[in-house]
C-alpha cells in the first residue's frame, strides 16, 4: 500500500507541476508584445460572437456582416494585414484572448473598469448605452416597473456586469443568462422574461428587423451609463495597440468612419474617442 500512496503523490506532485508551467506560459503569452508574429503571420485573429447585430453576425447564406466586421478589415488594410474572423463562446472572451488562440476582441466590446484589469484596450470608436426592451403589450414604461420581474442579459455582457453590480435602477425579481441575445428574444416573447436588458445598438437594429417590430418598446434611462465600444488587446501588445490606434485616427481623418456608420447607423458620426 506504500508504494501506491507514494505513487499517487508523485502523480499529483506532477499535476502540480504541469499546472504551474502552463499558467507561467499563459501570463508569458499574455505581456509579450506579438506584433512581429502576427506581421510575419500576415494576419490578424479577431474573436466574436457571430450574433451580435449589427456589429458582427451572419446573414441568411451565411456570410459574416456587420459594422465591426468593416472596421476591422478597414484597420487591418492599412496594417497589410488579413482580418481572421473566429467566433468564439462570448462569456470566454478574455480567457480565450490570455490564451493566444484570438489576438483582440473586437464586436462591440465596451470599456469597463473590471475588463480593464484583464485587457488593454485600444481607443474607443463608437458610444453606446444599455437599454430595456420589453413587449409593448406589458404596459411596463419605465425601469422601476420591472419590479418582480424576470430580466435576460447575455452571458459575459456589459449588461450583465452592470445588472449584477450596486445598481438599483433596474429593479428585477431575477436575472436569466443567454448565451445569445435572439434567445433572449424567444423568452421575452413567449413571456418566460417580462425584459431584455442590452446594447441599444443591438436593440435598435435587431428589433427595426423583426416582422413584428411595433410589439417592442425600448425603454432608456438617464442613470444608466453611456459606455463605449473598444478594440480588446493583451496587455503586453503595446505595438499593436498603438497601430490600432493610429488606424481608426487615419480612418476617421479619410471619412472612412463616418462612411461606415452612415452604412449600419444611419448617420455620419464620425466619433472617435481617447
Amino acid at each position: 500500500m506504500k508504494w501506491v500512496k507514494k505513487l499517487a503523490l508523485v502523480a499529483l506532485l506532477f499535476c502540480l507541476t504541469l499546472t504551474a508551467a502552463c499558467s507561467n506560459l499563459t501570463e508569458r503569452a499574455n505581456t509579450t508584445d506579438t506584433w512581429a508574429k502576427i506581421k510575419q503571420r500576415g494576419t490578424l485573429v479577431i474573436g466574436l460572437d457571430d450574433t451580435f447585430v449589427p456589429m458582427g453576425f451572419r446573414e441568411k447564406n451565411g456570410q459574416l456582416v456587420g459594422y465591426d466586421i468593416d472596421l476591422a478589415k478597414a484597420v487591418c488594410k492599412q496594417l497589410g494585414l488579413k482580418a481572421d474572423f473566429q467566433t468564439i463562446d462570448w462569456s470566454m472572451k478574455e480567457t480565450e484572448l490570455r490564451n493566444g488562440t484570438i489576438d483582440a476582441l473586437w464586436n462591440g466590446y465596451s470599456v469597463t473598469a473590471s475588463r480593464k484589469k484583464k485587457v488593454a484596450f485600444s481607443r474607443s470608436y463608437l458610444e453606446n448605452r444599455q437599454v430595456l426592451v420589453v413587449k409593448k403589450s406589458s404596459g411596463i414604461k419605465t425601469f422601476s416597473q420591472m419590479q418582480g420581474k424576470s430580466v435576460g442579459v447575455q452571458s459575459g455582457s456589459t449588461a450583465q456586469i452592470w445588472l449584477e453590480g450596486k445598481q438599483k435602477t433596474l429593479p428585477h425579481k431575477d436575472s436569466v443568462l443567454y448565451d445569445t441575445i435572439p434567445s433572449a428574444f424567444l423568452d421575452l416573447n413567449a413571456g418566460r422574461i417580462q425584459g431584455i436588458l442590452l446594447d441599444e445598438t443591438y436593440a435598435e437594429y435587431y428589433i427595426q428587423h423583426e416582422a413584428d417590430s411595433a410589439s417592442y418598446k425600448e425603454i432608456i434611462n438617464q442613470d444608466v451609463p453611456t459606455d463605449l465600444f473598444a478594440v480588446g488587446l493583451r496587455k503586453g501588445d503595446k505595438t499593436l495597440r498603438k497601430k490600432i490606434n493610429q488606424a481608426l485616427a487615419d480612418l476617421q481623418k479619410s471619412g472612412e468612419l463616418a462612411k461606415i456608420n452612415q452604412k449600419w447607423f444611419g448617420k455620419k458620426s464620425n466619433y472617435l474617442g481617447k
